[in-house]
């Protein structure tokens, strides 16, 4: 049987999530800022390119006509110049940071292909000869102005999800002093204070309810979109809004501990990670950068050996180097992990592990944990014997209960159900203690008691009483005193209603399902029948659960272990992809690569699907990028007869690139809810 320690909370943390506001707010306000300022620059550079058309004697020779006054030269230079250094200056400035990080990319290409230009224009209105190209200039900007634009708004949309976790934490909370109520800053909130919750308010707090009851929409922390029923003992999660009922809660989280708190750190801190198929885009894009720059050089060599001008040679090589910015290249998978990370935490689906979530593709076994995850984990007790003389089966109820409400497990709030519904008293016990994977133990009075999983049984060689077996499908647990088996519970937990489908789109997708869990035989039999899993394994310790997952990875699988993140820790960590189920507030589960906030079989399929339309976009996005280079890059050159593009033109299948890997990032939205 699985236990849960109770946490317990050294000093009050008060950090809270308003800082995690504060930050996130200065991080989008700067956000906000910055597409402003591309936007602003864009039309400015737009309105002042209108002019610069009409003076070039390129595009009036186009359109037949000739506008001439002068000082006109003069005029168009001045106009050229304001849209290079107000226009370009995002790209000059982006440049002088890459190179001082001595590491050059795509501000540094775009910033040298508008320099040569600009300076080689200008040197041909002040007595060089040959051809200003002053309007592929402006319009380069421009264009290159408006791709920035909608990428800044790309990758605002796709931080939007975070930002609305943020904004979930109300400013001020209800605090109960005695029978007065007073307004006070979340940030002052401390463990064990009892706040109120009024009708249709924000949750402040996480906290367990201590009086009134309500149901709750948890559905932008959870993914869950059905109301909740909170009632006096459950609880509550700060963010979460309340229905039209009032209720008191004590306050066991603040700060960093809080759930809203862990979800937006794990979110950033996923966000910022960057998993192997990022690093080869990166370096795809560093490499792309030393090779335009070369060919751009290159052509302008070759094409002043055989002879050509030098403004066409120039023209060639700023066309080079703008249809071969790594725009798309360094936006397709930041762009990707962004919205997936954002979009996972608002469906319940917190990524640690960004390789992990990625490999999720890969997955060819899953190993359940069964309590919770394949049933609803909403243990009652069917019946229950002593045997032990002068010991009553309420008695032996009651010891079993005092020591179980302690515990948090599903079968724990089984046992304190059923002796609270039988009225049994529970009496007080001291020196709680959980015994990994076999139970718990305390002092009821001066007697040690346990209760205990199956395994123990064999542990201690005690044979297997014959009252205990059925043919049911049911949990056994026993009870000891003072090392004496004392009697045993028995208790039944349905298979929820997701699990039967959710095996099956599994399954559909060659994906091996066992489950490995404490329970005995006979209900992990009738489990894995019911549902028609691939294998079982019952009365297994955590060491026995990792050599499950070595035995997989030994027949040449890839293995995904579910299991609640504390006591299925080792083999959540040798798993290939470890996914902490059920965790609930305990979403900070170290060995886990991937938290799911339900314990719902619905939502491990949502995940392994999901994982694999990310990395798809990626490869996709990946694909188009450096397969619109290979195309794009001869057409540059001008060395293909007859095929001879601008650099105007150049950045429009620049920009086009991007937006295409923008709006194929975007579509990833519309992948989980499927």
């Amino acid at each position: 049987m699985k236990t849960h320690d109770k946490h317990s909370h050294k000093g009050h943390d008060q950090d809270h999530p308003g800082h995690h506001q504060e930050a996130a707010h200065q991080h989008h306000g700067h956000h906000d800022h910055m597409v402003d300022d591309f936007k602003r620059r864009f039309w400015v550079s737009l309105i002042l390119t209108l002019p610069v058309l009409a003076l070039s004697e390129m595009i009036q020779h186009w359109l037949g006509f000739e506008f001439t006054f002068a000082g006109d030269r003069y005029l168009l230079f001045g106009l050229s110049s304001v849209i290079f250094f107000y226009g370009g200056w995002p790209f000059l400035k982006g440049a002088v940071t890459e190179l001082k990080g001595l590491n050059p990319g795509m501000m540094t290409l775009i910033a040298v292909a508008i320099t040569v230009a600009y300076v080689y224009s200008s040197a041909v209105v002040f007595g060089l000869e040959g051809m200003d190209f002053y309007w592929e200039l402006a319009t380069l900007i421009v264009i290159m102005l408006l791709g920035h634009w909608i990428e800044m708004k790309s990758v605002m949309g796709a931080s939007r999800a975070l930002e609305l976790l943020v904004q979930m934490m109300p400013s001020e909370a209800h605090l109960m002093e005695g029978d007065q109520v007073k307004d006070v800053k979340i940030e002052e909130l401390n463990k064990d204070d009892l706040i109120l919750i009024k009708a249709n308010e924000k949750i402040p707090a996480d906290g367990i309810i201590v009086e009134g009851e309500s149901y709750l929409d948890e559905s932008m922390l959870t993914g869950e979109s059905k109301p909740v029923k909170k009632t006096k003992g459950d609880q509550v999660i700060g963010g979460s809004v309340n229905g039209s009922q009032s209720f008191k809660v004590k306050v066991s989280k603040t700060g960093k501990e809080s759930y809203l708190s862990k979800v937006i750190q794990l979110v950033e801190d996923a966000q910022k990670t960057k998993s192997k198929t990022q690093n080869l885009a990166d370096i795809a894009a560093r490499w792309l950068t030393f090779i335009a720059i070369g060919l751009g050089t290159l052509t302008l060599v070759v094409w002043l050996t055989m002879g050509e001008r030098m403004d066409f040679a120039l023209e060639r090589m700023v066309t080079v180097m703008v249809i071969s910015c790594p725009h798309a290249l360094g936006l397709a998978i930041p762009l990707v992990v962004a919205i997936s990370t954002a979009v996972s935490a608002g469906k319940g689906l917190l990524i640690r592990n960004r390789t992990a979530f990625e490999n999720a593709r890969k997955v060819t076994a899953m190993v359940f944990d069964k309590t919770g995850t394949l049933t609803e984990g909403k243990f009652g007790v069917s019946r229950y014997e002593s045997l032990m003389e002068g010991l009553d089966d309420d008695e032996l109820l009651g010891s079993a209960a005092a020591l179980e409400q302690q515990s948090e497990h599903p079968i724990a709030q089984g046992i304190v159900k059923a002796a609270k519904e039988k009225k049994v008293p529970l009496k007080k016990t001291e020196k709680f203690e959980a015994l990994t994977a076999k139970g718990i133990q305390g002092r009821i009075g001066n007697e040690n008691w346990k209760v205990v999983s199956p395994g123990y049984l064999k542990e201690k060689n005690v044979a297997y009483p014959e009252n205990a077996k059925s043919d049911e499908a049911e949990t056994i647990v026993f009870v000891f005193r003072e090392d004496e088996l004392a009697g045993f519970i028995a208790l039944s937990d349905k298979i929820r209603e997701e699990s039967p489908q959710a095996v099956q789109t599994l399954k559909e997708n060659g994906i091996k399902l066992y489950m490995a869990t404490g329970d005995n035989e006979k209900t992990a039999k009738a489990v894995s029948e019911n549902l028609g899993l691939d294998g079982y394994y019952s009365e297994v310790l955590p060491h026995q659960k990792v050599e499950i997952i070595e035995q997989l990875q030994g027949e040449g699988h890839f293995v995904a272990m579910t299991g609640d993140g504390v006591n299925d820790a080792p083999a959540l960590a040798k798993a290939d992809v470890g996914i902490a189920v059920g965790s609930g507030t305990d979403v900070a589960a170290e060995t886990a690569d991937i938290i799911l906030v339900n314990s719902n079989p619905r939502d491990i399929v949502s995940l392994l699907l999901f994982g694999r339309a990310t990395y798809k976009k990626m490869i996709q996005n990946l694909a188009w990028a450096t397969g619109y280079n290979a195309v794009a890059l001869p057409l540059a050159t001008g060395f293909i007869p007859g095929l001879i593009i601008s650099p105007a033109v150049g950045a429009i299948f620049m920009s086009l690139s991007t937006v295409i890997v923008a709006i194929n990032a975007q579509l990833l939205k519309y992948k989980i809810n499927k």
